[in-house]
């Protein structure tokens, strides 16, 4: 759509119609948000108003069971929710592709040299030349655009802004440049080899597939090229509960090699057996072999090793739970889930300095304003970022006052499962 057409429906309401399907009830405030993100675009790149410009969004997600199963070829849940990452964009017919998110420096690549630049690693342009790569070796023809991002979705925070950023620029290469062939498996897949590649960080593929994805799905992952998916239906409001993440403000800094560590000692207790993946190997065998994987890679891998094949298993438990309908055995599997990450998976605090634990301590008052009620639990990667909560209705505006009084104001976001993935929104 030409940009003065596209600001004028937004400004209007005329183009409501084409938002509510993925924001319902928030489409007019989603519109104010894309008029201002066309305008940044504007004043980003220059030019006339009858340019013809596409405007996206990618959700981000959460993680509801399985955490860190998905690198070792286990099973999880995840859901969208309802804050997203949005791009204004459009091609500007040179081998250029220039990426603006605001308050960012500009990520520029040129599509003449798509290999891989170490010292761009945990970059975000790092990023978008993995997703061209990887597009590129697909058989895909890319031509460079210009685009303008915003977010909603919290850095740091277990909801997956990268995991967001790079699908986004994935479904922009796929509308823009691949005439929109990308399944949302692929558009994941491509955005995790950018990620593992490019950026240097060796995540899954469960928080590309949930922001691709959209609504809740069960993931198993025992063939990782072909992972098998399956869409389950959840409404939080009729259950009688709210999903609230509380944002630990904490330093993130350093945390790869902690984040890199879990698979890796996963890895190694999974090679004891000749296994790449702990899902190759049965629990059975494992336990009666447990003084041998001891003694060759230590209790912590032990420790890691043990929650996985745990919460692996209760990952299918909630899958059937909330299919037959049983909210309450759900939240009982997701508090078993969280005393798992906190005592085997070790993934609450780094533990460099003892003053600082701060997702435990949200955890600690969080079960006690939660008074036996509903669940809590560390959310996504862990180390820092946020904790997740299953909140009755009643509590929610009780929870809150008490957690931000600790956490801080504006900690808490009550988030709601979207049933849209990637999405071009306006073409």
């Amino acid at each position: 759509m030409r940009r003065g057409d596209l600001l004028k429906g937004l400004e209007s309401g005329a183009l409501l119609n084409r938002l509510e399907p993925v924001y319902g009830e928030d489409a007019a405030g989603a519109a104010r948000r894309l008029a201002d993100l066309t305008r940044g675009y504007a004043g980003v790149f220059p030019g006339e108003e009858d340019e013809d410009v596409f405007l996206f969004s990618v959700p981000g997600r959460t993680e509801l069971g399985g955490n860190h199963t998905d690198h070792q070829w286990g099973r999880c849940l995840a859901g969208s929710v309802n804050l997203d990452t949005i791009a204004c964009a459009s091609p500007n017919g040179t081998n250029l592709v220039r990426i603006q998110s605001r308050n960012h420096r500009m990520a520029e690549i040129s599509l003449d040299d798509l290999s891989v630049h170490p010292a761009e690693s945990g970059n975000s342009v790092a990023l978008v030349r993995g997703v061209a790569a990887r597009l590129r070796e697909m058989g895909y023809a890319l031509g460079g655009f210009n685009a303008y991002t915003t977010t909603r979705v919290l850095r740091s925070s277990g909801l997956s802004s990268s995991a967001a950023f790079e699908v986004l620029v994935g479904t922009m290469m796929d509308y823009l440049c691949c005439g929109g062939a990308l399944t949302p498996l692929q558009l994941a897949q491509v955005g995790q080899y950018a990620e593992n590649v490019y950026y240097g960080k060796p995540c899954g593929l469960m928080d590309q597939l949930a922001c691709a994805s959209g609504g809740v799905i069960a993931i198993d992952f025992a063939n990782p090229a072909a992972p098998v998916l399956r869409q389950v239906q959840v409404d939080l409001a009729k259950e009688g509960y709210a999903l609230v993440i509380v944002d630990a403000g904490a330093n993130h800094a350093d945390l790869t090699e902690d984040y890199a560590a879990i698979p890796q000692e996963m890895g190694a207790a999974a090679a004891c057996f000749g296994r790449d993946r702990l899902s190759q190997v049965p629990y059975e065998q494992f336990l009666a072999e447990l003084p041998r994987v001891r003694a060759a890679c230590g209790d912590r891998a032990v420790l890691r090793a043990m929650h996985f094949f745990q919460d692996d298993r209760r990952a299918a438990e909630q899958c059937a739970a909330l299919e037959r309908g049983d909210f309450q055995t759900f939240l009982r599997l997701v508090r078993q889930s969280g005393r798992s990450s906190f005592m085997n998976l070790q993934n609450v605090a780094a533990y460099r300095d003892s003053r600082e634990q701060p997702l435990a301590v949200l955890l600690a008052l969080a079960e006690e304003l939660l008074e036996g009620q509903g669940a809590c639990r560390v959310h996504g990667g862990g180390f820092a970022g946020t904790i997740q909560a299953f909140v009755p209705l009643d509590r929610v505006e009780r929870f809150t006052r008490g957690m931000e009084a600790l956490a801080g104001a504006g900690a808490c976001h009550r988030l709601s499962i979207r049933s849209t993935g990637a999405a071009l929104l306006v073409s």
